[in-house]
């Protein structure tokens, strides 16, 4: 059952679903400075059916509940891997490109007084650059030859896989790198005085690209590849 209503407030919404804000943003109503208004008079005031909005809002939110509650178990490792491509990498593939214009603006609007947000920009940047590199790798290449391992544990296969798995960890740890840095130069997602509404959402959807990033790599280095290094 949906937690919103025609009287919820639209920057109410975006608090709790901050992928809301896209749709918003879309639909060209504002969440940031005009947002302390009920969604269906914001529908209205764009001409819009509240009725569709409140709909397509929660859509949104049924997605993001079904992301949040998703959790592996004791999964096989196809079953594992199937878990990481639909949550973790979909969820990259959607975030980053959101997240994108939101970033740009917020060193373009604020960088002058916070000069610490053209590093954000610079590390997301970095970030977007190389876990999407990294997660096609993943899914082209690296996840085909552990289904191959895990089909036929040979030691050819193992020699196969063995460099590659090596190499994810590598840029695992390289990524890891990126968020810590990315909390120390934002004195950990702490909000400036004047902050306005774009600031704390993108502060708001990097915290939680990190935790969602973290736990990813989490399955990988922990379950997945420590299993493979079991069963050489």
């Amino acid at each position: 059952m949906s937690s919103f209503t025609l009287q919820s407030q639209v920057s109410d919404i975006v608090t709790s679903i901050p992928q809301t804000a896209d749709l918003f943003r879309s639909l060209r109503i504002d969440f940031c400075c005009g947002g302390q208004v009920p969604l269906e008079e914001a529908a209205k005031q764009r001409h819009l059916d509240p009725d569709a909005v409140l709909e397509q809002v929660r859509s949104v939110e049924s997605k993001f509940a079904d992301y949040q509650e998703s959790r592996p178990a004791s999964l096989k490792e196809s079953e594992l891997i199937d878990h990481i491509q639909q949550k973790h990498h979909a969820f990259l593939r959607d975030e980053l490109p959101a997240l994108t214009p939101y970033v740009t603006k917020l060193a373009r609007v604020h960088g002058e007084h916070h000069p610490e947000l053209l590093r954000v920009q610079e590390i997301f940047s970095e970030l977007k650059k190389e876990l999407l590199e990294h997660t096609k790798d993943e899914d082209e290449h690296v996840f085909p030859l552990i289904l191959k391992f895990v089909a036929d544990p040979s030691h050819q296969a193992a020699a196969e896989l063995k460099p590659h798995v090596s190499e994810l960890e590598h840029e695992h740890a390289h990524a890891g790198s990126l968020l810590q840095e990315l909390r120390v130069v934002t004195s950990d997602f702490e909000l400036p005085a004047d902050a306005c509404g774009t600031y704390r959402l993108v502060f708001q959807r990097l915290a939680m690209l990190e935790k969602d990033t973290f736990e990813h790599i989490h399955l990988e280095n922990n379950i997945l590849f420590e299993r493979l290094r079991q069963a050489v």
